[in-house]
């Protein structure tokens, strides 16, 4: 358990064709503070939830970063407290060599996921409601209290927070960074230890069914596609099972080409969607 007045947050990327700055028709919450971001969103179940396989489920979807971020560095640069410690409010996030940035990336397959999950009759949060390159934030404490115990119908059951790496080999040989790396919260006293157990099961549905639809684990980072840290406040903030997911390389030529396309951005939601799926309907 976290300290009296702490609270943590799960997160989750998303991946669909949707244009910058659009909240595709959502319903917006109440303010979240003063980050200069949209708030959380709650969609509305469209399933009948007599036959939908996540009926009653409400699920965090946390795409990372935020496209406006880069034009408000002295707000990002704020330090916030990620689990004891300070850490900068949020960062500008990666972009592919062509350019294509990573907050861009994670909205779009996060709608996608959400759009996936709606059907299924889960009830999905995001943790920014539009991908505007105006506004920034949230950060990552806001971002890891999203979903915890609190506020009925909003309490959610996991967290996904979705990324994309842009670590550059300093190798002088050919080999690349490729690949994707869950990270799940190590054991962090007071803060990750009630939610760490269910977490590493987590990780383990959202490894193996990325495995399952072809993509490749990390050839640089963690160990069989699973990486442990106690340093994320989007993890340590959470009261919910959470995991961070580094879908891809962004640097790497072969992972840049599936993140910048459609068809890869659809086949990394339908995997997400999967792993949600086999953690909480197995």
């Amino acid at each position: 358990m976290r300290p009296v007045g702490a609270v943590i947050v799960v997160a989750l990327a998303a991946g669909c064709s949707v244009s910058p700055g659009s909240t595709n028709g959502d319903e917006r919450s109440t303010g979240t503070g003063n980050t200069g971001s949209a708030p959380p969103v709650v969609e509305p179940v469209e399933t009948p939830v007599d036959k939908a396989p996540l009926a009653g489920k409400v699920v965090v979807l946390d795409p990372g970063h935020q496209l406006g971020n880069r034009h408000h560095v002295s707000e990002i640069s704020r330090p916030v407290d990620a689990g004891g410690f300070d850490k900068d409010c949020n960062t500008t996030g990666a972009a592919t060599n062509a350019g294509y940035p990573e907050a861009t990336f994670t909205w779009q397959v996060a709608v996608a996921a959400r759009r996936i999950l709606r059907r299924l009759g889960a009830r999905v949060i995001l943790t920014r409601g539009s991908n505007s390159d105006e506004l920034w934030g949230p950060c990552v404490d806001e971002r890891g209290r999203t979903g915890n115990p609190g506020e009925p119908g909003r309490t959610a059951d996991l967290r996904l927070s979705i990324h994309a790496d842009g670590v550059v080999s300093t190798s002088s040989t050919t080999q690349t960074y490729r690949g994707f790396h869950v990270i799940r919260p190590g054991v962090l006293d007071g803060w990750t230890d009630d939610i760490a157990k269910p977490s590493r099961k987590l990780a383990f549905a959202v490894r193996d069914a990325l495995e399952a639809a072809g993509f490749p684990g990390s050839s640089y980072q963690g160990k069989n596609g699973i990486d442990v840290r106690t340093d994320l406040g989007t993890l340590n903030h959470s009261d919910i099972p959470t995991v961070m997911v580094e879908l891809a390389n962004m640097r790497d030529p072969g992972d840049a080409a599936l993140v910048a396309s459609a068809k890869g951005r659809a086949k990394y939601a339908r995997a997400l969607v999967q792993a949600i799926r086999s953690f909480l309907a197995p």
